[in-house]
């Protein structure tokens, strides 16, 4: 069977064409990446439980995509003033590895090499992290994107954890696999539909389908999250009276989702439903000071939550040695 290659969007191919920074030099410093490289892991403990978290990459897109539902021009200045482009946002790709007791879980797998350039970097970034894939019980899908499942099979379209249990919302599974889906979306959607399907029916895996509050393993159990996606879940991980929840997709910018909780994006599938879905989990995050892990929140996406006023601000957690 060849690869999976989807025509991309034309948002997409403008924002790989589009340079890092476009603000005149005067605005802000322009800070470019080393040339060699910098390490794709990060590792931590929250109680007992050991927690590493395994970049996939990154990716642009252009930023027209974000706070859909406000004024251009005040999401504009918002980005500036906060010293990002206005014009394209630059995505990390945090993966959450916990392990606690007999289980280590991964969450989500990314897009391998079947969507855009930057990512395909997690085995390599867990093994640099000195995981064993092959040390990975169980595998958690927050919901069905590219840069979410579509890594899930490897280059001969061979399941990348075979020996794995692969975990996925059941309203989530539903709502992609539903007969003629592919026909009722728009078409740049299509692709995205077909890509879940093919990695959700990948030879060599079955799916074991999780509902809201229900655990995976001793110390973590999945939430319903949904908005992004219908049936996207989140991750809870709780030891020694410490919590920490893997936020997914339900919240994917850290300075945005904090400062105006009303705003959604382009890829939110629901954009009300986002919108109460964020604000429940911000209150509970600052309510129980619980840490967050964001997957596309500037590497490695680990903090907490602040109540700033009628808003949140998200402050990253100090990195330790």
């Amino acid at each position: 069977m060849s690869l999976f290659k989807p025509n991309r969007r034309d948002i997409l191919t403008m924002a790989a064409a589009m340079p890092a920074f476009t603000l005149p030099i005067a605005a802000r410093a322009s800070l470019g990446g080393p040339a060699n490289g910098n390490p794709g892991h990060f590792s931590f403990s929250l109680g007992e439980a050991k927690i590493t978290i395994a970049s996939d990459g990154h990716f642009s897109m252009p930023t027209g995509g974000l706070g859909v539902n406000a004024d251009r021009d005040e999401v504009k200045a918002f980005l500036e003033a906060h010293y990002l482009s206005p014009d394209v946002g630059y995505s990390h790709t945090n993966h959450m590895v916990v392990e606690l007791g007999d289980a280590k879980v991964l969450v989500d797998v990314g897009s391998g090499t079947r969507w855009l350039d930057g990512t395909g970097k997690l085995i390599e970034n867990l093994e640099n992290a000195g995981h064993d894939p092959s040390s990975i019980t169980h595998v958690v899908i927050t919901h069905a994107h590219p840069d979410h499942i579509w890594g899930i099979r490897d280059d001969f379209d061979e399941p990348i954890l075979p020996d794995a249990e692969y975990l996925i919302g059941s309203t989530e599974r539903d709502h992609w696999m539903q007969d003629g889906l592919v026909d009722r979306v728009e078409p740049a959607m299509q692709q995205f539909v077909v890509g879940a399907q093919n990695s959700i029916t990948a030879e060599g895996i079955e799916w074991t389908l999780l509902g809201d509050e229900q655990e995976i393993a001793p110390g973590i159990r999945a939430i319903s999250t949904p908005g992004h996606t219908p049936g996207h879940i989140s991750l809870v991980v709780e030891s020694n009276g410490q919590q920490l929840i893997a936020l997914g997709d339900s919240m994917s910018h850290a300075w945005t989702n904090f400062a105006h909780p009303d705003w959604f994006n382009e890829f939110d599938m629901d954009g009300e439903q986002t919108v109460a879905t964020r604000k429940r989990l911000l209150d509970m995050a600052a309510t129980d000071r619980m840490a967050v892990i964001g997957y596309h929140f500037p590497f490695p996406g680990v903090g907490h939550v602040m109540r700033d006023g009628d808003a949140y601000r998200f402050i990253p957690a100090t990195w330790q040695w």
